[in-house]
């Protein structure tokens, strides 16, 4: 029995302005609106606004909300924050993933610590009843209660250098909400009894939730409003950004972004295979020198134990060229031995190589004259760990291309810089 594509509250905006339109988790949603080029540009010379209502909030409340996280989270509540590894704090959020007992991604997430014995977990499209079913399956007596709020907020993130130039325009006190707002934070609030609270308003009153945790590898803002609400905010930010060249983007930008900025894909960079020899070992509870966890946790047995030996790596080819990832792809050795596959490849349209070396456009040191043509990039699953800067080739049944083992792809990224550098 098919089930009906969902639409978020923006879908009739996307589609008065000539989006090209897709099926993306069960939502309808915009892939580019002019074209995917300027779409990239836009987030890393000005600003870009995103439609992600389609992803999903689930609230964890009471006294056994953060036992409850402990035991279902792949990463350390009691000690993720910095190189000192601090616990997370209130207005402080965290990237990680829920396993399987196999050790196996059920999805990624960012959780959100909103004030004691409440959290807020947000997921992948389609993912907040698998996610909240997972919670509740694995109370084991603790105390807290499980609220899935998928459909019941809408969600936009502005990304970009121009990002908190443009949302100021906009909100009631721009200079109390920047104040103090470091990378992977967040001010207002949000409970399953009354949706929004008051803590962050925009100008007209609107109450919203402003977070800091970007996907794009770039600075800006995530913001949670009641969806009756989205098109205006979405409306003005356009209006309000016009000098800074903002541009509303679809998911194809947000992939490209991503991938530039070593980002993983839930379900397509990490899956059904140990969630371990990757990119992201953040999201995971390492001691010091990695060789064991600080905490038990749904799968740590099967990480521990597992003997799929695969390594997922990233990698950046010589010019924009790319191939098919997934199925029916190849990653070949020197010898001309398939390893492996693709997982992702797409093309980082702000980047070029000059001399060997990459550049972005937001290069402070790029050479003069220089010229972002693109480059491929993403990442494969391999048999054996590659070195950086190994030269391996990708394939496809079209083409096959040589690309070079990375452990960065995009530099002078701008998601951790400081706010003062910012506004």
């Amino acid at each position: 029995m098919e089930t009906a594509i969902k639409r978020t509250p923006l879908n009739n905006w996307h589609r008065s302005q000539g989006a090209n339109m897709a099926d993306f988790g069960g939502y309808d949603m915009p892939l580019w609106y002019s074209s995917v080029k300027e779409e990239h540009l836009a987030v890393l010379t000005g600003a870009g606004i995103f439609d992600t209502s389609h992803m999903a909030a689930v609230i964890v409340d009471g006294s056994g909300a953060a036992a409850l996280l402990q035991h279902c989270f792949t990463n350390n509540l009691d000690a993720c924050m910095g190189p000192a590894r601090k616990p997370l704090s209130p207005g402080r959020c965290v990237y990680g993933a829920f396993l399987d007992k196999n050790g196996h991604t059920i999805d990624d997430a960012i959780v959100f610590f909103m004030k004691a014995d409440s959290y807020m977990v947000v997921v992948n499209a389609g993912m907040g009843g698998a996610i909240a079913d997972h919670l509740r399956r694995n109370l084991g007596g603790r105390e807290a209660a499980v609220t899935d709020l998928t459909d019941r907020l809408g969600k936009m993130d502005i990304q970009g250098p121009a990002a908190a130039r443009i949302l100021g325009q906009v909100l009631a006190d721009p200079k109390a909400v920047f104040a103090g707002m470091p990378y992977f934070s967040f001010k207002g609030h949000i409970d399953p009894i009354s949706p929004l609270a008051d803590e962050v308003r925009l100008d007209d009153g609107t109450p919203i939730l402003l977070s800091r945790t970007g996907y794009t590898g770039e600075f800006g803002f995530e913001i949670f409003l009641a969806p009756d609400k989205i098109q205006r905010l979405w409306e003005r930010l356009l209006e309000a950004g016009q000098a800074s060249g903002i541009k509303p983007c679809g998911l194809a930008a947000r992939d490209s972004l991503r991938a530039g900025a070593v980002l993983p894909l839930s379900h397509q960079d990490i899956g059904h295979w140990p969630f371990i020899n990757h990119p992201w070992p953040f999201a995971l509870p390492f001691n010091a020198d990695q060789t064991g966890f600080t905490k038990d946790f749904i799968g740590r047995a099967a990480l521990e134990q597992h003997t799929d030996f695969s390594f997922t790596q990233a990698f950046a080819g010589n010019d924009l060229r790319k191939i098919s990832a997934g199925e029916g792809s190849r990653v070949i050795d020197a010898d001309g031995q398939t390893i492996g596959t693709v997982l992702t490849c797409a093309t980082d349209m702000g980047i070029g190589r000059h001399g060997g070396e990459i550049f972005s456009v937001a290069s402070p040191d790029k050479p003069a004259g220089f010229t972002a043509r693109g480059l491929c990039c993403g990442f494969v699953k391999v048999n054996r760990k590659l070195s950086v800067g190994q030269h391996v080739d990708i394939a496809d049944s079209r083409r096959k291309i040589t690309v070079t083992i990375v452990d960065d792809v995009r530099p002078h990224r701008t998601a951790r810089k400081p706010m003062a550098e910012m506004i």
